[in-house]
């Protein structure tokens, strides 16, 4: 009882006296695998910021922020290091960070690369205090780590059927039954085509979800979920139209039988009980540079848990892995391998679920001869 005692009191000094030092970001521009076609633009490359939270007490806590074009790189690495400075001396508190840099920023506006860049020190911040610990980031917030139930979605895009049928049986043998394909061709039929298709090459026991990058219209939004409607089996439909449009994407859930999922754009908790009250959806996958880290993350799974709605994320599965045990309506994790060439030691799949790293923290460390390979 002593020692478990004394355990517990070093732990809570390491937190009480853990403060920031300083906050280090690095532009790492990694190649991958499967580039990526969507209605909306290519991804041949992983455009990363590696964020490191440096502690007075030698403690470094670790995130990542995928900036989406290599060119958004720069300013998202220039808003991490000025929030740093902000907040050398400061105690490693990611609620009280997040209300400091909040007032700081509240006059440009708390949305797109300024949020990502305070959900980057959010989420560095988590782990450093997961370390002082000990512990998982799941345990530190009151849960129990496990086995989390993911779809692959790193492929599947815009491309020749042959291709297509290819890279999906690929994508099941990487020990998945679920994957996610990118629609938005030009044409519905090519559409359709390319649903069938896919079907047919992973058979009925894979889960399949679709995606349409926000490439259509309400109107045929519409027209092509009663299209997918009539095919059966898919188990959503994921961003229909335009991200901010609640009020057409309402519509368009009213319209379609398959369920609708957005949620990776929303802006902070804020713009999620904003689409909740437009009831636009029937599931929310959201983001964790754009919700808030992970205190925007578990705020959020109170709005899902309100709502009686489904919870899936979307991207950063390593993170994910330890936030969706501690979610109440946990749904589905996406699954995507871009930060892999830079990390230790990647996350693990088996049959269909991702083992979350039993580290303290969030887990996750850098492989540093990697991250000089791929340093802009």
């Amino acid at each position: 009882m002593r020692f478990a005692k004394s355990l517990e009191e070093g732990a809570l000094k390491n937190v009480s006296t853990l403060k920031v030092r300083r906050v280090r970001a690095r532009p790492v521009v990694v190649p991958m695998k499967l580039p990526l076609q969507t209605a909306t633009g290519a991804i041949g490359f992983a455009p990363l910021v590696l964020v490191d939270v440096e502690t007075t007490a030698g403690i470094t806590g670790r995130s990542y922020l995928f900036a989406i074009g290599r060119h958004n790189l720069a300013p998202i690495v220039d808003l991490v290091l000025a929030m740093g400075e902000m907040l050398a001396g400061d105690a490693v508190a990611p609620f009280e960070i997040e209300k400091k840099l909040r007032a700081k920023y509240t006059l440009l506006g708390v949305h797109n690369i300024v949020l990502f860049a305070m959900s980057g020190i959010d989420m560095a911040a988590w782990d450093a205090l997961g370390q002082a610990v000990g512990q998982p980031v799941t345990r530190l917030l009151g849960g129990v780590p496990r086995p989390v139930r993911a779809y692959n979605s790193k492929g599947l895009g815009i491309m020749p059927l042959p291709k297509l049928v290819r890279e999906a049986r690929q994508l099941v043998d990487e020990g998945f039954d679920a994957v996610k394909l990118r629609l938005g061709r030009p044409d519905a039929a090519g559409d359709l085509a390319a649903v069938r298709a896919v079907k047919k090459a992973i058979g009925p026991g894979v889960t399949l979800m679709c995606d349409f990058n926000q490439g259509l219209t309400v109107a045929e939004a519409i027209r092509r979920g009663h299209m997918i409607d009539d095919e059966g089996g898919m188990h959503w439909i994921e961003e229909p139209i335009r991200a901010d449009d609640f009020e057409g994407c309402a519509k368009v859930a009213d319209e379609v039988a398959t369920p609708i999922q957005v949620g990776e754009n929303f802006m902070g908790p804020e713009q999620m009980a904003q689409a909740l009250a437009a009831q636009c959806c029937d599931y929310v996958m959201p983001d964790l540079q754009r919700i808030g880290g992970v205190t925007g993350w578990m705020r959020a799974t109170a709005l899902a848990q309100a709502a009686g709605i489904e919870m899936s994320s979307h991207l950063f599965h390593e993170v994910s892995a330890q936030l969706l045990p501690v979610t109440p309506t946990c749904h589905w994790l996406e699954y995507v391998d871009w930060a892999d060439p830079i990390l230790e030691e990647p996350v693990a799949v088996k049959r269909g679920f991702v083992q979350p790293l039993e580290r303290p923290g969030l887990g996750m460390r850098w492989d540093e001869k990697a991250v000089r390979k791929y340093l802009v």
